[in-house]
């Protein structure tokens, strides 16, 4: 049985030179202190994954475990006789076991004096780096290499032959003994989707192992009541059941309520029970049925339907008396905080179902305590809040749309059109990340507002969740089909790694009693299990161009002045009341703004006309300098067909500073498209430098209300001013 997480000191005679010497960790040998040896902080499972043979002899009293006496007696050794078992204390030590211990694991820490100094260096063993180890024993041959010569994560266990097959939502961290030792439960699928088990392991084995009745679809860990002990319960959904687990025994099982079923197909199975039609009719009519049909057929009338004609008379026979039930089955599941945030909070469970329903169970009665409806079979949920004071739901489903509902609303409230379907959905903080089926990765707020999209270098398997509470890190891990599992901060890619086959389910957490500890099972059924380093820090300046470095910088706000102080405290109180004053003149600026427009078109003051049977435009020019101007006036005909016909222009001017040689004329026919130009010439008479307006008016032939008009600001007459 492994004990991940407990740590453990092991010492050794010097193989090499018949002194003292210590093997180093699964995970390598990060730091030594001081003239002594002591372990690195990261010293775990060394005792789980010894061989098999080393461990037995350590039990049966033979090896380095020896049982005799209560101390060391060693004058280089003070440990405890179960974790004891250099040269010196027994007189049973076998060097070979402790051979085949440092070859599992590739290390060993060679003394320079003779079983007395403890002051040594650490060398590998048949070619055999940190980077590069053996996950156990028994898988010795397979090797996980890392991408980088400082990794960040400590290669803990990797076997390919370990036939789990699932994915993230059937994998779930829980203390279920409530010892403080954390173990992994995983719902398996079992090889082609056959023998579907729950698995629980402890370390890198299995601690239990029992069928289960259908596929599972989703697995999580909850506090069902607040007493003490305060041990999680587990729950598995599978099928249209949810079993929850207490200390690894059943303890109860939720079935979804039934499902009304077809009347149609009531009624055919009544007639087949009264043998008024044969087994190839009753086909043919359910098929009829499923293809027009709104409701769905049973269950019954489904595996009927996949029969050979031989085969249907024995089955109608033993069928026809069994009532006609119709049954959904869940398809995601996830937990939702009661009444309090606090990690240790009763939650309760949030079940999506094949019918297109959301459920929220009571953690202790199990009975439903509300229930919402989507357009579509969610996928994936996401939940944040608490159930008695506010929370979200967030729904990815099989439409390619994610749903967003709120405690008081029964349908969605807002809805995020995705261009292809979802493969993982994960929530931080405020925002949603969603990985398509289009290689790319996307973020969205909580209100369905696109924030960034990034591509993906393969096709996205799985995501999960990185939450690092320690340096209070939340990142977004994504398994690819090419064997990588990115690791996303917004649009930063802070990590790679790269495993033998693709990942195709992600778990991070507390294992053992290990804090960060990242779990990954690969296609071919492989399981691999990383620690993250203590100390290792994740860096954005590793990956692929994210936000720009200037977006980081800090502003150099000026301080706060006493005027702007009063101003904020003014406004505070004076609230109300300036808010008020403030649309009150908005209200007059726009009823001022409504009055000159309505003037404006009564006494027709603009330049194009708003009548639909004249509809004219006209544009002027000026040029020169003075006395004499050039008047250029261009008119134009919108109409798309009818051409304008019996148009006048006139001039309106002040007769003591211009004079025009034609301030009446008329005008052509105007084709409709086309801008005609009209040249007229202005002299000014006046030599005090100052100008005036002049009114442009059209009419038509009988009528005093002009069509469109134009004011023309003229320039002052340079050339009179300079004489």
């Amino acid at each position: 049985m492994s004990e991940l997480g407990k740590p453990f000191h092991l010492r050794t005679h010097n193989i090499s030179g018949g002194g003292a010497s210590t093997l180093g960790t699964l995970a390598g040998v990060e730091s030594w202190k001081g003239p002594g040896l002591r372990a690195a902080p990261d010293l775990r499972m060394v005792k789980s994954l010894l061989p098999t043979e080393t461990r037995e002899g350590a039990r049966a009293g033979s090896g380095p475990w020896s049982q005799e006496g209560n101390f060391c007696a060693g004058a280089s050794c003070r440990a405890s006789r179960r974790l004891c078992g250099c040269a010196e204390r027994s007189p049973r030590f076998r060097p070979e076991s402790w051979r085949a211990a440092s070859g599992a694991f590739g290390l060993l820490w060679e003394g320079s004096g003779a079983g007395r100094s403890r002051a040594g260096r650490m060398r590998p063993l048949s070619g055999v780096t940190v980077d590069k180890m053996a996950a156990s024993g028994d898988s010795a041959g397979g090797r996980i290499e890392s991408t980088e010569v400082n990794s960040k994560w400590l290669d803990a266990h990797y076997d390919p032959m370990a036939n789990i097959h699932t994915f993230s939502a059937c994998l779930a961290l829980a203390d279920l003994h409530g010892d403080g030792e954390y173990k992994l439960v995983v719902g398996d699928l079992g090889p082609n989707c056959r023998q579907p088990r729950l698995k629980v392991l402890k370390g890198p084995s299995v601690l239990t192992e029992s069928p289960l009745p259908a596929l599972p679809s989703a697995a999580t860990a909850f506090l069902m009541e607040p007493h003490e002990p305060r041990t999680p319960a587990l729950a598995l959904a599978s099928g249209p059941c949810v079993y929850v687990y207490k200390n690894l025994r059943p303890y109860f099982k939720f079935s979804l309520p039934p499902l009304p079923p077809n009347p149609l197909e009531q009624d055919l199975w009544n007639q087949a029970k009264e043998d008024r039609i044969d087994p190839l009719t009753l086909k043919e009519m359910l098929e009829e049925i499923r293809e027009k049909a709104e409701v769905p057929l049973s269950s019954q009338s489904l595996r009927f339907l996949h029969l050979e004609l031989g085969e249907m008379e024995a089955f109608v026979a033993q069928h026809k008396t069994q009532p006609i039930t119709r049954q959904t089955v869940i398809t995601t599941m996830t937990i939702l905080k009661k009444n309090l945030a606090d990690e240790d909070a009763v939650s309760c469970l949030v079940l999506g179902t094949e019918n297109r329903e959301l459920l929220v169970l009571d953690p202790e009665a199990f009975t439903v305590l509300t229930k919402m409806n989507l357009p579509s079979v969610p996928v994936f949920l996401e939940v944040s809040g608490q159930f008695d004071v506010d929370f979200w739901l967030t729904a990815a489903c099989r439409d390619g749309n994610i749903y967003i509902l709120r405690r008081d609303s029964k349908r969605p409230k807002y809805c995020i059109e995705l261009s292809a379907q979802p493969v993982g959905l994960v929530r931080i903080h405020k925002t949603l990340v969603v990985g398509s089926t289009q290689d790319m990765l996307h973020s969205f707020t909580h209100k369905g507002k696109k924030l960034w999209t990034i591509p993906m270098p393969a096709p996205i398997l799985t995501m999960s969740l990185l939450e690092q509470r320690s340096r209070g890190l939340q990142a977004v891990m994504a398994g690819l089909a090419n064997g990588e599992m990115r690791i996303y901060r917004d649009k930063a890619l802070l990590n790679i790694i790269r495993t033998p086959d693709a990942v195709t389910s992600l778990c991070f957490g507390r294992y053992g009693r290990e804090d960060n500890t990242l779990i990954m099972t690969t296609r071919g059924g492989g399981l691999v299990i990383k620690i993250l380093k203590r100390m290792a820090v994740f860096g954005e300046g590793a990956g692929e161009a994210g936000p720009p470095l200037a977006q980081a910088l800090r502003l150099n706000v000026p301080r706060k002045t006493r005027l702007y102080v009063d101003q904020t405290l003014r406004e505070r109180e004076a609230g109300t009341a300036m808010h008020r004053a403030f649309q009150m003149d908005l209200y007059l600026l726009r009823l001022r703004a409504a009055r000159a427009y309505v003037q404006a078109l009564e006494s027709s003051l603009n330049p194009v006309s708003t009548t639909l049977r004249e509809p004219l435009k006209l544009h002027a020019v000026v040029q020169g300098l003075g006395p004499t101007f050039k008047l250029t006036l261009h008119l134009q005909n919108t109409s798309a067909i009818r051409p304008a016909l019996g148009l006048l222009v006139s001039f309106l001017y002040n007769e003591s500073l211009y004079a025009l040689p034609r301030a009446f004329f008329k005008v052509p026919m105007l084709v409709p498209g086309l801008s005609y130009p009209m040249e007229t010439f202005v002299e000014c008479l006046s030599d005090k430098g100052i100008s005036d307006i002049i009114k442009v008016l059209v009419l038509r032939e009988g009528q005093s209300a002009p069509l469109l008009s134009a004011h023309i600001n003229m320039p002052v007459s340079e050339g009179l001013v300079a004489a």
